[in-house]
């Protein structure tokens, strides 16, 4: 039988580096469609239910006080406007401001979770058949679907845009969705969107650095 041959498309040219500024995930914290095992990723219902949990909100706000330590003297946080990415943008800024950071909040589309079709409402153990797709082609489209392709170029376009615009010196926190950063996280390692899978999982209300070195 022959071998099936993994489709990769090429992420060059998404994101220029180096980049102006330090970029970070952080995805939200436990939300109550996490509790509830289900798939929220239609913006007409994630954007109005399914907010964190009060152990969500706890975690966010661990998160945030571990950050202050490392974090610039501006830091610009910009968040998916689902309920579950706001309110987790909402704590952790309340943390940082409490220490006396600046930290100017925006809701951005391009941050929202990826959709997942005809899986809506359902059981959230079925994205890993989605998952399974995406290891053999970054565009592929199961259940209807939103391509890894695409989640990967509208976060790079996002982070493009917001590199060339805020003022030097400034650190910025995407507050998404675990597919979204992690799909993004490809981006800025250069490699396909088939990839996200293969990268650390990254936890609710975990913070990640997304390019280190700068």
């Amino acid at each position: 039988m022959a071998q099936k041959v993994m489709k990769k498309a090429s992420p060059r040219g998404l994101l220029k580096q180096p980049l102006r500024h330090r970029f970070f995930a952080l995805r939200h914290g436990e939300s109550k469609a996490n509790v509830a095992k289900i798939i929220i990723s239609d913006p007409k219902v994630g954007t109005k239910k399914y907010g964190l949990t009060k152990a969500g909100r706890a975690a966010v706000k661990r998160t945030g006080s571990r950050f202050i330590k490392s974090a610039s003297s501006r830091v610009v946080i910009v968040s998916s406007d689902f309920s579950r990415a706001r309110e987790t943008a909402q704590v952790f800024a309340k943390t940082l401001r409490k220490a006396g950071l600046r930290c100017p909040v925006q809701l951005s589309t391009a941050l929202r979770e990826r959709r997942f079709g005809s899986l809506e409402g359902g059981s959230d153990s079925r994205y890993n058949e989605v998952w399974s797709k995406d290891r053999r082609n970054a565009a592929a489209r199961p259940f209807g679907a939103e391509s890894a392709k695409a989640v990967q170029i509208r976060t790079a376009k996002l982070v493009s845009r917001l590199d060339h615009d805020l003022p030097d010196g400034a650190d910025v926190v995407l507050v998404s969705h675990g597919d979204a950063l992690q799909i993004l996280q490809t981006a800025f390692q250069g490699i396909s969107a088939a990839s996200h899978r293969s990268l650390s999982h990254l936890d609710r209300a975990e913070l990640r650095a997304l390019n280190p070195e700068v």
